[in-house]
């Protein structure tokens, strides 16, 4: 038995290692690092209890080191369960992937939760009709959303849409082709917010196909350029910045690592040991793949996730920012 935990331990220890190299560098591990980032913690803790249970102390070494190595893409928050208070103060922004604009479903209800978000800006992304792995197509909703919102401004583009109380510092950015900057005039200064939708890595369809490598390599390409842009514009960028969208990107998937190191996530000021903002219609969520990030003197006070209403697959971002 304790031949076999050790074997076990050496297993993941490989697989640990060739995650850790091969994450966020060679496009095929994308599939591989679509597993739930918990899993990078479960599995070493299991590894422990066995080896506690057999005495196998090279086993619980093994483990012990693994579980170190990777925590920190694991998607666990333990600095959620040691927070006492949430600062409320500042701005009052949502965040969310809404899944195609409320395609097929009750328009009224869907903005009737949208106004019962009562946020100051809304980030809101797949501004757009279609279906997973298939034809996209533009929508032209800005007549109902001006009469949903008459007090916000309105910044429509690269299929996202930004509303907000505070007036715009200048015209909306897009940023590569799948996100939107919008620089707002907050008090005496200029916060810039980025609604951020980074495309998906593959396409639900038989792996064994030659189309399903073509498509996820097409779609790593794409990634890139977008994370590219994204950061280029980021760092050329004077004013306080949020960050915060649909990165299709999970604590387990190295892309996340492409984000400046000057940007702090948000998730600091969250209470969930264990946040997750998909997929909202399971009982259990795993995935975290919807951001916050602030920087250049923009803070998070508090940040939650919402729950959707069966809207969309993704979970509200609730947060309040200060600048």
């Amino acid at each position: 038995m304790t031949a076999m935990v050790l074997s076990c331990a050496l297993g993941w220890a490989v697989f640990l290692a060739l995650h850790l190299v091969l994450n966020g560098r060679w496009w095929p591990w994308l599939a591989v690092s679509l597993l739930p980032p918990a899993t990078l913690a479960v599995v070493p803790l299991v590894l422990l209890a066995a080896a506690a249970v057999t005495g196998g102390w090279a086993a619980a070494a093994l483990a012990a080191g693994c579980l170190l190595v990777a925590w920190r893409q694991n998607g666990l928050n333990l600095r959620g369960s040691l927070r006492r208070g949430a600062g409320e103060e500042g701005l009052r922004l949502v965040s969310w992937n809404t899944q195609h604009w409320n395609q097929g479903g009750d328009p009224d209800r869907f903005y009737a939760f949208l106004r019962s978000l009562d946020a100051d800006v809304y980030v809101l992304q797949e501004y757009l009709n279609g279906f997973e792995g298939g034809e996209v197509w533009d929508i032209d909703d800005e007549e109902r959303l001006r009469a949903a919102f008459p007090r916000h401004h309105l910044a429509v583009d690269n299929n996202s849409v930004t509303l907000s109380r505070f007036p715009p510092a200048g015209p909306p950015v897009p940023v590569g082709a799948c996100s939107l900057r919008v620089d707002l005039r907050v008090g005496h200064g200029v916060l810039s917010t980025y609604n951020v939708h980074i495309p998906v890595q593959l396409t639900v369809m038989n792996p064994l196909r030659p189309a399903f490598l073509r498509d996820m390599r097409r779609r790593a390409a794409a990634r890139d350029r977008e994370y590219a842009a994204l950061v280029a514009d980021l760092r050329s960028n004077p004013h306080p910045v949020l960050v915060t969208g649909d990165f299709n990107t999970s604590a387990a998937i190295g892309d996340i690592r492409r984000m400046p190191r000057t940007l702090r996530d948000a998730i600091g000021a969250c209470r969930s040991v264990l946040p997750a903002s998909w997929n909202a219609r399971a009982r259990l969520r795993l995935w975290r793949i919807d951001w916050a990030f602030t920087g250049g003197g923009a803070r998070v006070g508090s940040y939650r996730f919402r729950d959707a209403e069966g809207l969309s697959d993704h979970r509200v971002q609730e947060l309040t920012v200060s600048v």
